[in-house]
C-alpha cells in the first residue's frame, strides 16, 4: 500500500458552501498514488463540477469539462501568473540579469504579453517543424526498444519512456545529450518538492538556469540549428533578446519538456500492456495507432496547471475571491460522464475523443504535436518490435500526483 503524508488541511472560508468542500489532495491522495486514473473517475463522478478542498492552503479545483473549457479561455479572470507581468517587470527593472526573477515563458504570462513571448516558438513548435523530426524519433524509439527486446523484461519509465523524448528535446533545444541525467534530476527536484513558496521556487528554478548557463551563452555566440540560437536571433516586443529573455523561455521548455510527454508514454503502454487484445487489432493495423493514442490521451490526461483569480468572480454559479488558486483538473475533465458516454470505457471507435489533454485557449500546450509524433511512434515501435508485452504481475505500478500525474515504474514482461 502506497504511503502518503496529506497536506494539512486548512478552514473553510466564509464565502464557500459546504456543499462544494471535497477533501482531496493533489499530490499526496492515497487512491491516487495507487491507481491514478481509477481514482480520478471515482472524482469525476461523486464530487461536483466545482470543488474547495482544504489541502495545500485550500484551493478550488474545476473538474468538469465545461468548467475546465470556459475557465482556460478566461483569462481575465483565470490567470496563469502567480504573480502579474508588471510586478515581476517592476522587481527586475533594476537587477542584473543573474539576479532578475525567473519568469518561465510564454506559460506564465497572460495575453497581450503571453502572445509576444509564444509568437517566436510558433515555427519551431509548427506541425511542420515537428513532423521533419519524425525519422530520428522513430530511429530512437527502435533502438531503444531492441536494446531490451532480448531481455524478455524491462522497466518501461527508465528505459525507454525518459530517454526518448528527453533525447530528442536535447538536440532540439541545443542541449548536450551526456548531460541528459543532471537535467531530469533537476526538473524531477523542481515538479516534486512539496514547497511552493515563491523564494523556493525561484531557488530551484535559478538552478535549472544556472545548469544551461555555458550553452546558453555559447548559442549566443556561436549559434547553431537549434531553438536556442533561433530564440537569441528573435526580438521581444521589437527590442533584442536578453540573457533573462533567453533563460525565461529555457527554464519553462526544460521543464516541460523533460518531464510531461514521458508520463502519458507510461499511462498509455501501461494501458496496452493490459489489453492484449488491443495489441493484436493495433499490430494488424498500425494505421489505427494515431485514432488509438487520441483515445489514451482522452482516457489518460495527466496534466493538472494551476490558475489563479485575479479578482472576486461568480463562474458557473460559485463564487470565488481574487487570489485564489484553481487547479484545471485536466484529468477529470476528460472522463467527465456529462462529455463522454461511458467514460471508463476505453473505445477505439468512440465518436467524440476530442479531448483537451493538451488544454485550450491561449495557453493550449505548444508541445503538443511533438508529444503526439512521440507517442504514436513509441506505440508502433514496440507493436512491431516486441511480442505481446504484459505487465509484470510480481511488481504493481505505483503513481505520482502534482501537476503532471504519471507511473513511477512501469514493469513490462514479454516471452523471449
Amino acid at each position: 500500500m502506497v504511503q502518503a503524508s496529506l497536506s494539512p488541511a486548512v478552514p473553510k472560508p466564509d464565502h464557500v458552501p459546504d456543499a462544494l468542500v471535497f477533501d482531496y489532495d493533489h499530490r499526496n491522495d492515497p487512491a491516487l498514488l495507487k491507481d491514478a486514473h481509477n481514482r480520478i473517475l471515482e472524482i469525476a463522478k461523486i464530487a461536483p463540477p466545482i470543488f474547495w478542498t482544504p489541502r495545500h492552503g485550500g484551493h478550488w479545483v474545476l473538474r468538469s469539462h465545461s468548467a475546465v473549457y470556459n475557465a482556460s479561455r478566461d483569462t481575465t479572470t483565470f490567470s496563469n501568473a502567480p504573480m502579474p507581468y508588471e510586478a515581476l517587470a517592476h522587481i527586475n527593472a533594476n537587477l542584473p540579469d543573474d539576479k532578475k526573477m525567473l519568469i518561465p515563458l510564454p506559460i506564465t504570462v497572460d495575453p497581450p504579453h503571453h502572445t509576444h513571448y509564444r509568437g517566436p516558438l510558433l515555427k519551431p513548435f509548427s506541425p511542420k517543424a515537428m513532423l521533419a523530426l519524425k525519422d530520428n524519433i522513430r530511429t530512437l524509439a527502435a533502438e531503444l526498444v531492441e536494446k531490451v527486446r532480448p531481455d524478455g523484461r524491462c522497466e518501461l519509465m527508465t528505459a525507454i519512456a525518459e530517454p526518448l523524448p528527453v533525447t530528442i528535446f536535447l538536440l532540439l533545444f541545443g542541449l548536450p545529450v551526456e548531460k541528459g541525467r543532471v537535467y531530469r534530476d533537476l526538473v524531477a527536484e523542481h515538479l516534486h518538492s512539496p514547497t511552493t513558496d515563491s523564494k523556493a521556487v525561484q531557488a530551484r528554478l535559478r538552478k535549472v538556469a544556472d545548469a544551461m548557463r555555458e550553452t546558453i551563452l555559447d548559442r549566443r555566440d556561436n549559434p547553431q540549428d537549434d531553438i536556442l540560437s533561433m530564440l537569441w536571433q528573435s526580438e521581444y516586443n521589437g527590442k533584442p533578446a536578453t540573457l533573462h529573455d533567453i533563460e525565461n523561455y529555457a527554464v519553462m521548455l526544460f521543464i516541460a519538456g523533460l518531464d510531461t510527454v514521458m508520463n502519458g508514454m507510461g499511462l498509455g503502454v501501461r494501458h496496452l500492456a493490459m489489453h492484449p487484445e488491443l495489441q493484436k487489432q493495433l499490430r494488424e493495423n498500425l494505421a489505427l495507432v494515431p485514432e488509438a493514442g487520441e483515445e489514451l490521451l482522452r482516457r489518460y490526461t495527466f496534466t493538472v496547471p494551476p490558475r489563479f483569480l485575479l479578482n472576486d468572480a461568480e463562474f458557473e454559479g460559485v463564487q470565488m475571491k481574487k487570489g485564489e488558486m484553481a487547479l484545471l483538473f485536466l484529468p477529470a475533465a476528460d472522463l467527465d460522464p456529462t462529455e463522454f458516454a461511458d467514460p471508463a470505457a476505453y473505445n477505439l471507435a468512440r465518436e467524440n475523443k476530442v479531448h483537451i489533454a493538451f488544454g485550450t485557449g491561449p495557453h493550449r500546450c505548444l508541445g503538443s504535436h511533438l508529444a503526439r509524433i512521440e507517442l504514436q511512434v513509441l506505440y508502433e515501435e514496440m507493436l512491431k518490435g516486441l511480442p505481446e508485452f504484459r505487465l509484470d504481475p510480481t511488481k504493481s505500478v505505483t503513481f505520482h500526483g502534482g501537476h503532471v500525474i504519471g507511473p513511477d515504474e512501469v514493469h513490462l514482461v514479454w516471452d523471449v
